[in-house]
């Protein structure tokens, strides 16, 4: 993995130490474990074992929301290698769920219900429709433990007490792990392994890119880089950040990116207190399909937006462009491949942005592979740490979120009197 910015900027007024010591701090910290989960092998081990009892199946349903799902999509829509079939209930749309459900082939489907809290509503509101058609189908109760696996906190939970009464096997979303950072755990490692994905890799990545994120010497750091940069770019009024992968394998790297990124620095106080509305708004955009919409606001829009470039230098498959037609358009592709056209449509982008004077950072990686995504993640996990200490805000909690949580329940009990 390979960063590159521009424009140029000064960090000597920045307090990078200061941002450093507290990445330090956090990632030392207990309470606060994406970092180091990555060296806790026996968590993909469990893996391993599940996957291999329930190897069989067919179809995998994985019944979640938010980063209980957001993560796991994006590492199968960008690197799955087998037939298994897929499907993500993460949303509590009765008719998109019908869509979903309707043509399962009930006894060749695993049904992978994740909820650190456990008690998650749209969790458990697709636990109670997965279970009522299980039942119509004949299967009883005492069978469930051959069609379910659930992943939660190892200590307190309730789908964890449901598991137990159940038989059904449970994997650890460990406590010291946010959901929104949980990708790189059973949350993502169960669909990865159904998906043929080499989950080792996947690790080897990120631990091998920490040495990189803990580079002592801070002007070579690509972590205190990169939040120097955003930094700069926000006291000029750049507070919107566009994750632009040009790969369609890698769009839903966005999504999950939007959620990290705005769950995680949206906040209303500071760490002191204060009241303070802090926080870096995620845009998701993929090329080069993005060139034809939303690169015109990108380019000429508001002056607002730092741009997250992200390239892969190869792509495991190619098309040769060759013809014979005289329309000058296909004789000026006719010498070349279809991936030296998406580097041709990326490097005119990062030409273009260089020219309307519109700030990029330039992510390349060499493939889209395990090793590659494990990198990705790992960093943009840090990265959102760091920007936490730099906006002083907490990057890991949500009141905003839990607050909607506590309406939506009394609108339910006040329908229950």
């Amino acid at each position: 993995m390979k960063l590159s910015f521009s424009p140029a900027w000064d960090s000597s007024k920045l307090p990078l130490t200061e941002w450093f010591t507290s990445f330090k701090e956090t990632i030392s910290n207990p309470s606060i474990g994406f970092f180091n989960v990555t060296e806790r092998s026996e968590l993909l081990s469990s893996c391993k074992e599940i996957h291999s009892k329930f190897k069989n199946k067919k179809s995998f349903v994985q019944v979640g929301i938010g980063g209980s799902s957001l993560g796991p999509e994006m590492l199968i829509t960008a690197l799955k290698k087998n037939d298994c079939e897929f499907q993500f209930i993460n949303n509590i749309d009765p008719d998109k769920i019908h869509d979903q459900i309707s043509g399962l082939n009930i006894e060749e489907t695993l049904f992978y219900f994740v909820s650190k809290s456990g008690g998650t509503a749209e969790t458990m509101a697709g636990f109670s429709i997965v279970s009522n058609l299980l039942l119509e189908k004949g299967i009883s109760e005492s069978e469930f433990k051959n069609h379910y696996v659930f992943a939660t906190d190892p200590v307190k939970s309730e789908l964890l007490d449901l598991g137990a009464e159940l038989g059904v096997d449970c994997l650890e979303i460990p406590s010291n792990v946010g959901g929104r950072f949980s990708v790189l755990t059973p949350v993502g490692f169960l669909p990865a392994l159904f998906a043929g994905l080499d989950c080792d890799a996947l690790l080897k990545g990120a631990n091998n890119l920490k040495k990189e994120l803990l580079n002592e010497e801070l002007d070579k750091n690509i972590l205190l880089e990169t939040a120097s940069f955003l930094m700069n770019q926000k006291s000029l009024g750049r507070n919107q950040t566009v994750m632009m992968p040009y790969s369609s394998k890698l769009r839903d790297m966005g999504f999950w990116f939007v959620q990290l990124w705005a769950e995680s620095l949206g906040k209303k106080l500071s760490l002191n207190g204060d009241t303070v509305f802090e926080g870096l708004t995620p845009i998701p955009g993929y090329g080069a399909t993005d060139q034809h919409s939303q690169v015109q606001l990108f380019m000429e829009g508001p002056h607002d937006k730092v741009m997250i470039m992200l390239q892969v230098n190869k792509f495991e498959n190619d098309y040769s462009l060759k013809n014979n037609f005289n329309a000058s358009r296909l004789k000026m592709l006719s010498n070349h491949s279809l991936s030296g056209l998406m580097e041709a449509e990326f490097a005119g982008s990062l030409m273009a942005l260089k020219e309307q004077e519109r700030p990029y950072i330039h992510l390349e990686i060499p493939r889209n592979n395990e090793e590659s995504m494990g990198e990705m993640i790992l960093f943009l996990e840090s990265l959102t740490a760091i920007m936490g200490s730099a906006l002083n805000i907490d990057p890991f909690d949500q009141p905003g979120v839990e607050l909607g949580k506590i309406y939506a329940f009394a609108r339910l009990e006040e329908r229950n009197q």
